[in-house]
């Protein structure tokens, strides 16, 4: 019984993490001014802490730029 918990557990935990990542949003610069960066998250224009260059596409997460992960390639 309780490897049965542990099992479920785990499963909520990996869903929840994989839905907190997905809330991230993917934004694109559209203004720098120093640290505050003015980005267009989807038509919602946000101004967020950050370094970045206008063009950039970046990802916003608790009112700050995140930085973005390299995606790991196969063979």
């Amino acid at each position: 019984m309780s490897k049965k918990m542990i099992s479920l557990a785990m499963a909520v935990a990996f869903v929840a993490g994989t839905a907190a990542v997905s809330f991230a949003a993917d934004c694109k610069v559209t203004a720098v001014e120093g640290t505050k960066v003015t980005v267009d998250c989807a038509g919602k224009m946000e101004t967020v802490e950050g370094a970045a260059k206008v063009g950039d596409k970046v990802t916003v997460k608790d009112g700050k730029i995140a930085p973005k992960k390299k995606a790991v390639e196969g063979c």
